[in-house]
């Protein structure tokens, strides 16, 4: 039977609930639209194209006569809209599991909750801590980076030092500083200062778009060579493709936070994902229009080379600008709702009560927000040093994101089948939702640490510690509370 406990006004202790429908949408495609579409799209292409064409062959048998250059273009196309699409279904129905979960228990901490109610303590502490020192400072440590990057290039004519490692390495730490600021001063705060942000990178997607169509067939660009240093294929297409989708599970964490949560949750989720799979297939589509498929494969900077079709210097700047403002509304979203999964670990757990404190005052998990931005800065400091350190330490939060959202979607059957769940909102067609999640997930946490352990370096002994190091404090966690 479902814990009375469980009910909206019991979960939410000191916080009340602010966020509108408007607020928890943008707070969700904020946090989903970071950098991927930017750096990933030649890429996805490069790999969707190459794996079409090889699933086609395959299925002719190599009998058949060799395909028209027009055909084997229609294909590569509708090959790169495929996985596009599989990721927004893949995410639909990730969100219509979460949706559920997040509807039947509105606490803050999300995942850590869930894990908990399904699994025990010892699952969802070592969520709390891997989340706590790999997952959310690899990804806001790394989209940090590439807002300091473009926006170092922004600044050169100003401020030349500020492209030097040193220089990007002290915008990067400014950047979390200044968010974790701007959170810390409350709810309405950090949510309006999400909803610009958000709305500010969906206007200047719509510009690309916009942009990309009208330079259709203008035959302008020239089609750099490739130098890409991996081999393409299907699988890493979808890799990219669900990084560019990943963060929709983050609206779990602020569920306390959202007004009339039986409604509000689950239209937040569907809403958000259906807004994000649109925007994906539009700019891909512009990219195409303007570019050609060679020229989307083989492009160094997809949406600075379509907007300059038409704008020149000018459309590169303002696409510097674009991907800065996408990189903090990102950063903005994850410390967001991260500092509620410590803030819930400190409700939940006798050893890290102090995490547990909601302030008043400001409306927020201060002490959460700030542990987790100090946790960011140090391991920005350490890994940001070297080139590209940060974004080496992402290829190994990938194992552990999608591991744990399998365990979530496993959790899922767990909880139905005890009837955990109450008669508020139910996803459709059960039990293909959670078992679709469960195989989109196992494939992607085999898939990710493939890569991983193919492209891994130093940082992966990082990795590795964090994991040693959980399980000693877990069992030293419990020796102190058995004796």
């Amino acid at each position: 039977m479902k814990n009375p406990n469980d009910s909206p006004a019991a979960s939410r202790d000191g916080a009340r609930p602010k966020l509108s429908l408007f607020d928890a949408t943008c707070i969700m495609v904020g946090i989903i639209i970071g950098a991927s579409i930017y750096k990933s799209s030649p890429d996805i292409a490069e790999g969707a194209s190459h794996g079409s064409l090889a699933l086609v062959e395959w299925l002719r048998g190599g009998q058949a006569a060799p395909l028209s250059e027009a055909t084997n273009t229609t294909i590569a196309i509708a090959g790169l809209f495929g996985v596009w699409l599989v990721g927004g279904l893949v995410a639909l129905v990730g969100s219509l599991c979460y949706a559920e979960l997040s509807t039947a228990f509105p606490h803050e901490g999300g995942n850590y909750y869930f894990l908990k109610r399904a699994f025990g303590d010892s699952t969802a502490f070592a969520f709390a801590w891997t989340e706590f020192w790999i997952v959310r400072p690899g990804n806001v440590g790394a989209l940090a980076f590439v807002f300091a990057r473009y926006a170092s290039e922004l600044a050169a004519p100003l401020l030349p030092g500020l492209q030097a490692p040193s220089g990007q390495l002290m915008l990067a730490c400014a950047a979390i500083v200044l968010l974790t600021a701007v959170n810390l001063l409350g709810i309405r705060t950090g949510s309006r200062t999400q909803n610009v942000l958000t709305a500010c990178k969906v206007a200047g997607l719509a510009i690309i778009v916009a942009t990309g169509l009208a330079a259709a067939g203008s035959q302008a660009y020239e089609v750099p060579a490739s130098s890409r240093p991996f081999q393409p294929g299907l699988g890493l297409a979808l890799i990219f493709v669900m990084f560019a989708y990943g963060g929709w599970s983050d609206m779990s964490y602020v569920a306390a936070d959202v007004r009339e949560p039986e409604r509000n949750i689950s239209r937040s989720l569907l809403l958000g994902t259906a807004m994000v799979t649109a925007i994906y297939l539009l700019v891909t589509l512009a990219f195409v229009a303007a570019l050609s498929l060679p020229g989307l494969r083989n492009s160094p900077a997809v949406a600075a080379d379509t907007v300059s079709l038409r704008f020149g210097a000018w459309g590169a700047s303002g696409i510097s600008i674009l991907i800065c403002v996408s990189t903090l509304g990102a950063i903005n979203g994850m410390l967001f709702a991260g500092g509620r999964v410590f803030y819930a670990l400190g409700k939940e757990d006798a050893a890290f009560t102090w995490l547990g404190a909601w302030n008043d005052r400001f409306g927020g998990p201060v002490r959460s927000l700030v542990v987790q931005s100090l946790a960011t800065l140090a391991l920005a400091i350490a890994f940001g040093r070297s080139e590209n350190g940060f974004e080496r330490l992402v290829v190994f939060t990938g194992p552990f994101y999608c591991g744990f959202l399998l365990l979530i979607a496993i959790g899922f059957f767990v909880l139905r089948r005890r009837g955990e769940i109450g008669a508020g909102y139910r996803a459709p067609l059960y039990p293909l939702p959670p078992l679709a999640l469960a195989a989109a997930c196992a494939f992607m946490t085999y898939s990710s640490t493939d890569f991983a352990v193919r492209n891994g370096t130093s940082e992966g002994y990082w990795a590795v510690a964090v994991v040693a190091s959980g399980v000693l404090a877990l069992v030293l966690k419990r020796w102190f509370a058995g004796r």
